[in-house]
């Protein structure tokens, strides 16, 4: 199987694979924010929760369900900003998973990929990173929901965490959008071969 891409096209391309892989892990696990509340661990994402307090009827009080799971609806998600974070990371994740697919499928098949569309894949690229980008930024805006001040000792407000901590997924899904923004739209721009012009 011949391949449309250089070698710096290959590179380019496993390299937006892994960032898109990483944007979109970090994206979907609920560890973006960790606290405790109860005396049990905590985690919040943009649209998921792990352990959240009910209502034990047998016992008459409120216990800690150690469990992850999805807010029961999208009004559900604790902040209107949080709200609009999901839905900017999630665009700019699905941009990064595109390209990234695109790129892996040039690999394989001949005339896919040419200079123009790398170049014009990597400004998608730029822009799902850019996307994500602000997701991240909007998310620390979410901070003074009532949710997130149980959890963070009530002195949680907007970009500051009171006793919580960021998590491992938030740095993970910034760290692929920013590969993604800065390395990958370069190299996406040398990813293409020159095609060949045939007389007719």
């Amino acid at each position: 199987m011949a391949s449309s891409l250089t070698c710096a096209g290959v590179v380019w391309a496993l390299l937006s694979f892994l960032c898109a892989a990483t944007s979109c892990i970090g994206f979907f696990m609920p560890y973006w924010l960790l606290g405790s509340q109860m005396g049990k661990p905590v985690s919040f994402g943009t649209f998921r929760r792990c352990s959240y307090p009910v209502r034990d009827e047998a016992r008459g009080g409120t216990v800690m369900l150690e469990q992850c799971g999805r807010y029961a609806s999208f009004q559900g998600i604790p902040s209107l900003e949080w709200r609009i974070c999901t839905v900017v990371t999630g665009a700019g994740c699905g941009l990064l998973l595109l390209v990234a697919l695109t790129a892996i499928m040039g690999c394989c098949v001949t005339d896919l990929i040419s200079r123009t569309i790398g170049r014009v894949a990597g400004g998608i690229q730029f822009v799902g990173g850019l996307l994500i980008g602000s997701g991240c930024a909007l998310y620390p805006l979410g901070w003074d929901s009532e949710e997130v001040r149980q959890t963070c000792g009530n002195s949680s407000d907007q970009f500051e965490l009171g006793s919580c901590e960021i998590g491992w997924a938030y740095y993970c899904t910034g760290a692929g959008a920013v590969v993604a923004m800065l390395l990958c739209t370069w190299m996406a721009c040398f990813a293409g071969k020159k095609q060949k012009h045939y007389p007719y």
